[in-house]
């Protein structure tokens, strides 16, 4: 059955469309596959300094978010101006996560060995990358698909096919290299190496080869689009339509018959994607070129302008992650000159919670859950902590974690028992 009826169409915000919060505008700036620029990342600082509250924070898909903004089209000039926004009209349905580590650091479940057959040509890097920059993220090994450059692929796809368009903008994709990281995310639709074609979480049986992958995933949103309407064009995520994944999975099929896709047909029975835990946390991690890589955060996922533009001297480009962290393929900057800027480059407490908006940012906050969470931050327990303002729940991991939730008054519902306060 579907998981919601929905009143209303979705409005998850963009740069062209932005949401207005209580400190102004918010705009979303989508990064498929994570990736962007050192060029990219000087301009968003400067952004964020020059229009907004001179802060950039880093969302639970792997974006960047700008607060404080007016309305006018000063942000949209100058992101277009970098190619950071290929599309008005698919804007907001950009949402393509890849496995941040790939190709820099293969993971355990990693497939047998191969070389991939899809993705950009070299002259052809993703949006808002140049052909250095995006070169600079790739080890190329021969281990595992380079799933960032079908993110990039997909990315092109998508602004190609203007019903797509229509697409929600809570609407998510991923491209999976094998270790089961991003699969977790939640996302509607998945392709995980070696073939796997996951709808809304759920192995199907259908199997895609890596050359087929993209043109599958964009087949599979169309079919989206299509079942939506058949069932009155309410649903935002692919969860909510009935039989989702056996209906998508179908009209699959019935691409491979007619020859619009070349693939393994599918198979019987279905079953729960296999995931592990976020590999991206931060710390050094040791390349398969035998370097090393490094993955920082910014405390509470915001980052100064000042940060950015320190991180975008640190190499040609960098990764952003769903858990708020950012991996520098090749640092040039030492860990000790990011951490005294601010950057977390260790696990522990502090890399471990995540927090809302809260006041004075949003009108539906309960409490300012950042200056809450900072305050405890050194009697809060072990692993991960989310502190949302409301029952919302806004920007929770996916993995377990500890569940804060702020009540009138200045207590919490922690895990479900109220408190006086964040901690006792």
């Amino acid at each position: 059955m579907p998981a919601a009826v929905r009143s209303r169409t979705d409005a998850c915000p963009g740069v062209f469309a932005p949401h207005d919060a209580a400190d102004g505008a918010l705009a979303r700036i989508r990064l498929p596959g994570g990736v962007i620029g050192a060029t990219a990342l000087r301009l968003v600082a400067d952004c964020a300094e020059d229009l907004g509250d001179g802060r950039v924070h880093l969302t639970s898909r792997g974006n960047l978010q700008l607060r404080g903004l007016s309305r006018s089209g000063a942000l949209a000039a100058r992101l277009g101006g970098a190619g950071l926004l290929p599309s008005a009209t698919h804007e907001r349905v950009r949402n393509v996560l890849a496995s941040p580590l790939a190709g820099i650091a293969c993971g355990a479940t990693d497939p047998p060995p191969r070389v991939s057959t899809v993705g950009p040509a070299a002259d052809d890097p993703p949006f808002g990358t140049s052909t250095v920059e995006q070169a600079a993220l790739h080890v190329p090994t021969g281990r595992s698909p380079d799933v960032r450059a079908m993110a990039a692929t997909l990315d092109r796809g998508l602004c190609a096919r203007p019903p797509l368009a229509d697409l929600p903008g809570r609407f998510l994709f991923a491209l999976d290299d094998g270790r089961g990281d991003v699969a977790a995310e939640d996302p509607d639709l998945c392709w995980q190496a070696p073939d796997r074609l996951l709808v809304a979480g759920v192995d199907n049986g259908l199997r895609v080869a890596e050359a087929q992958a993209v043109a599958a995933l964009l087949h599979a949103a169309e079919a989206f689009l299509a079942l939506r309407a058949a069932d009155g064009g309410t649903a935002w995520r692919a969860a909510e339509l009935v039989d989702a994944p056996a209906r998508i999975a179908a009209a699959l099929g019935r691409s491979l018959q007619e020859g619009h896709l070349h693939a393994a047909t599918p198979q019987q029975g279905g079953s729960p994607a296999t995931a592990q835990p976020a590999a991206a946390r931060p710390g050094p991690v040791r390349r398969d070129d035998g370097g090393l890589a490094l993955v920082v955060a910014p405390l509470l996922g915001e980052l100064t302008a000042d940060q950015v533009r320190l991180l975008a001297t640190a190499g040609p480009a960098a990764v952003v992650t769903p858990w708020r962290t950012i991996v520098l393929p090749a640092p040039r900057v030492p860990a000790a000159g990011l951490a005294a800027a601010g950057l977390l480059v260790e696990p522990g407490p502090a890399a471990d919670i995540s927090a809302c908006a809260g006041r004075p940012g949003c009108a539906k906050a309960l409490a300012d859950v950042r200056a809450d969470a900072l305050a405890a931050l050194s009697r809060l327990p072990g692993g991960r902590v989310h502190v949302s303002g409301c029952a919302r729940r806004c920007g929770a991991p996916r993995a377990a974690h500890v569940d804060a939730v702020a009540l009138a008054g200045g207590r919490y519902l922690v895990d479900g028992v109220p408190r006086p306060g964040l901690v006792p």
